[in-house]
């Protein structure tokens, strides 16, 4: 009875120091906390900026995205404020892909890097406005002026830097987009057929028109045809993502609603669940959506 006795308070003992043990992996337990964000902005810089190729009397689409910025900046530090400062553990970047050329661009870009932490002091929230209020702007006009449109190759950022870059594993993580809903980049054209589908890493208007998507049925088509993005990664389900500015090109009453069929159903095979995506519309139409979607509410 003795030696039964020890071995069950041997047990026991063990298995209490497991429990409370100050050593144990907490790495295995991390768990995402809704109350901390992680805020990323991907910017395509292609000619759609441009206001003598894509003009626009009512609002240059270059002034748009500038205000979805600062919308998206509003939204950010509403969160922080809702908080007290020593639970902060928030942060909000911006990306293209690739980089430009420019040095000023890749500049701007690193001050618009900002985290909130238990440290961060109450004058930083002016700072991060007045950021946000004149460097997106510089960043277009810099872009506008050197007529050096780099493009933006999504594709690819989501398929090598989106996990490194937009994705911890401790945060709720929100990806904004600003794109007019075309994907190309010269460094990322390719094609996958089988007897099934016909996947792209791409999507223009000229594809379109050669897949005769330009019909009511277009739905049908595309799914007769398996037609669609290349599957760029296998699990995000740890990422919302906001795609705002869709802008097709006149000509097809249905060119909108393809470019959407196409980014929802590449979302869905990547597993993401929460997502939106929204025409360039005025900012003021569109703030109320970008508030909503970081307030999660």
């Amino acid at each position: 009875m003795k030696k039964i006795f020890y071995v069950l308070l041997i047990i026991s003992l063990v298995s209490c120091c497991k429990e409370t043990s100050p050593y144990s992996n907490k790495k295995d337990s991390i768990v995402s906390d809704p109350n901390n964000i992680n805020v990323s902005i991907l910017i395509d810089l292609s000619d759609r900026i441009d206001p003598e190729t894509n003009p626009n009397p009512t609002m240059e689409y270059f002034r748009r995205d500038t205000e979805y910025i600062k919308a998206i900046e509003k939204g950010f530090l509403n969160h922080i404020k809702s908080k007290r400062i020593i639970t902060c553990d928030d942060q909000m970047q911006v990306f293209f892909n690739p980089e430009p050329s420019d040095s000023k661009i890749n500049d701007f870009t690193k001050d618009l890097k900002i985290t909130f932490d238990k440290n961060t002091r109450k004058d930083y929230f002016s700072s991060v406005e007045k950021k946000y209020s004149e460097l997106p702007l510089n960043i277009y006009q810099s872009a506008i002026h050197d007529k050096n449109y780099v493009g933006s190759d999504i594709w690819e950022f989501f398929k090598n830097k989106i996990n490194d870059y937009c994705i911890k594993n401790d945060k709720r993580n929100i990806l904004f987009i600003l794109t007019d809903g075309y994907m190309y980049h010269k460094n990322t054209r390719f094609e996958e057929k089988n007897e099934n589908s016909s996947k792209t890493s791409y999507l223009t208007t000229k594809l379109i028109k050669a897949n005769n998507l330009n019909t009511s049925n277009f739905k049908d088509i595309i799914k007769k045809n398996g037609y669609g993005y290349v599957k760029a990664n296998d699990n995000l389900t740890n990422l919302e993502v906001i795609v705002l500015g869709i802008n097709p090109e006149k000509g097809n009453p249905f060119e909108e609603s393809v470019i959407k069929e196409y980014w929802e159903n590449w979302f869905k095979e990547m597993k993401i669940k929460n997502y939106q995506i929204k025409s360039a519309d005025l900012p003021s139409n569109l703030e109320p959506i970008i508030l909503k979607a970081i307030s999660g509410k």
